[in-house]
Order: structure tokens, then C-alpha cells, then sequence
């Protein structure tokens, strides 16, 4: 099996049965994580798994795909036509790293260092989005807004005080969509900024449910 080749290869950098050390076997490798990251919400094509991640070359990505690909946490396919393009997809096994990421990224958001300037992709704001809703500023309240990031497309469904998003364009009515480019996001979804004040946010369909959507967030408090 090439999961259990992985595992007892000579390359096994810890000594220590802990199922912390042989996660990060897997997964400890730089920008390895990452890219599980922006696979979380669905399939993603070389080119745009490089986009969501400039700071990697194409030779470390190649190198990080193949990795996770023989540890049985990414696989590769073709999509059917029209589409006819070969994506890389978790595994179901992979798909069960979803809350291990966020945790460690609501975790490491709570660092004084954290610098919200950097780069920052779609992926990376939408899932803030379901790691860092308030449930009780969400209540019962029911709403379907649509994400537009250029090309990219997602939609948030917010339902029994749980955020659950996917990628692609809205199959069904919404109630808004916003777009603009991930980092606009960050003054009114965690500043306090009104959605009204920000000018890169381009808004369609129910103004007043966009405008309380992005009130139901907020950043864990810093150490002190």
C-alpha cells in the first residue's frame, strides 16, 4: 500500500509513536499544510493552486502534490466535459483535516505577531468565515450569500448557527453576493468597517442582509 511505503520511509523524521509526530510527517514539509488549505473547499487546477499561493514555486508545488498524493491525502483526476482539465482533490481522508486546520489557524490568530497585510486568499477568507462566526450574534437566522473573487466563485450558506461554504456559482436563488478582491474583506468582516464605507465591495441583491451578514464574525482575542 503507498500510504504504508510513506510511513516506514527512510525519510520519517521523528522517532515517536504520538499521532501528533506522524501528522507532521505528512503534513510538515513547508506550504504542505497550505495547500490542503486551499483544497479544503473543493478540486483546484495547478495554475490556480499557484495563485492562491504566490509565494511557492512550481517545482515545490510539484514536489508537495506528489508527497501528499503518495500519502494518501491529495488525489489527482480529470473533470468531465466541458471542463475536460486535470484538478487535484483531497482525499475523504484528507477532507477529514478541516477542523485540524482551522483550529490551528483560529489558535495561531490569537499571536500579537499575526500580520494581516500579507497575502490572503479566497480560500483562506472563506474559511475564516466558518471558523470564526459568532453563533449567537447568528441565532436561527437564515441566509445564502454568493462570494465573487474574479473568476472564482463560492457560496455561503449560514443555517442553525453554522456557516457551510462551497466552491462554485450558486445553483439556487441568493440573497446577495459581494464581490472584490479577499483582502477588502478584512476592514468590515473583522474592523468594524460598514460594508457601506467600503468602496472595493461591490454589492448585489439584498443590501440590509449582506450589510448583517458581515457583522457575525470576530477574531479570537490576542494573549496578552
Amino acid at each position: 500500500m503507498e500510504l504504508e511505503k510513506v510511513t516506514k520511509s527512510d525519510k520519517r523524521r521523528y522517532d515517536d509513536a504520538c499521532g501528533a509526530a506522524l501528522g507532521m510527517e505528512y503534513v510538515g514539509e513547508r506550504w504542505a499544510l497550505l495547500l490542503m488549505r486551499e483544497l479544503l473547499l473543493g478540486p483546484r487546477r495547478f495554475g490556480e493552486l499557484r495563485a492562491g499561493l504566490p509565494g511557492i514555486s512550481a517545482n515545490v508545488l510539484t514536489q508537495r502534490l506528489a508527497g501528499l498524493e503518495a500519502a494518501g491525502i491529495v488525489h489527482r483526476h480529470r473533470l468531465p466535459p466541458p471542463a475536460n482539465v486535470q484538478v487535484y482533490e483531497l482525499t475523504r481522508w484528507g477532507y477529514e483535516s478541516e477542523p485540524v486546520v482551522l483550529a490551528l489557524a483560529k489558535w495561531a490568530l490569537r499571536s500579537p505577531t499575526h500580520d494581516p497585510t500579507l497575502p490572503f486568499s479566497a480560500v483562506s477568507l472563506l474559511l475564516s468565515l466558518k471558523m470564526l462566526l459568532v453563533a449567537e450574534r447568528a441565532g436561527d437566522w437564515r441566509a445564502t450569500v454568493a462570494f465573487r473573487f474574479g473568476e472564482d466563485a463560492y457560496v455561503a450558506t449560514l443555517a442553525d448557527g453554522a456557516l457551510h461554504v462551497r466552491r462554485g456559482a450558486a445553483t439556487a436563488a441568493v440573497d446577495a453576493t459581494l464581490s472584490g478582491a479577499p483582502s477588502a474583506f478584512l476592514p468590515v468582516v473583522y474592523g468594524g468597517r460598514p460594508l457601506a464605507a467600503a468602496d472595493a465591495i461591490v454589492v448585489e441583491g439584498n443590501r440590509a442582509i449582506a450589510e448583517r451578514f458581515t457583522t457575525l464574525f470576530r477574531l479570537p482575542p490576542k494573549v496578552e
